[in-house]
């Protein structure tokens, strides 16, 4: 099993800047994947970015030129820099790691991430 704790997150004015990070500890793999994802209520969550242990990255179009994901597999851990926020980046976002060896990927509990206008 894997355990994600997540950090960062809070309230921010539009235009300004936030961090997330996500430490991932248990029965990791050195092939994985890890990222972030979104939700607001009512909604889906949906995908804002993910990096492999490779390095390579996939981001929502929504975030791409706003958002870096980031990560450093010496702690397990990923980053996400938000700039220039806007309040439709309100949601709850929550830390995935996935890997092959597991069916399903694992998730964190979710940190708030409130922008307002």
């Amino acid at each position: 099993q894997v355990q994600l704790v997540e950090s960062g997150g809070g309230l921010v004015q539009a235009g300004g800047s936030l961090s997330l990070s996500c430490v991932a500890s248990g029965n990791t793999f050195s092939a994985d994947t890890m990222g972030w994802y979104r939700q607001v209520p009512g909604k889906e969550r949906e995908l804002v970015a993910v990096i492999s242990s490779g390095g390579s990255t996939n981001y929502a179009d929504s975030v791409k030129g706003r958002f870096t994901i980031s990560r450093d597999n010496a702690k397990n851990t990923v980053y996400l820099q938000m700039n220039s926020l806007k309040p439709e980046d309100t949601a709850v976002y929550y830390c995935q790691y996935s890997a092959p060896y597991y069916g399903l990927p694992y998730w964190g509990h979710g940190t708030q991430v409130t922008v307002s206008s």
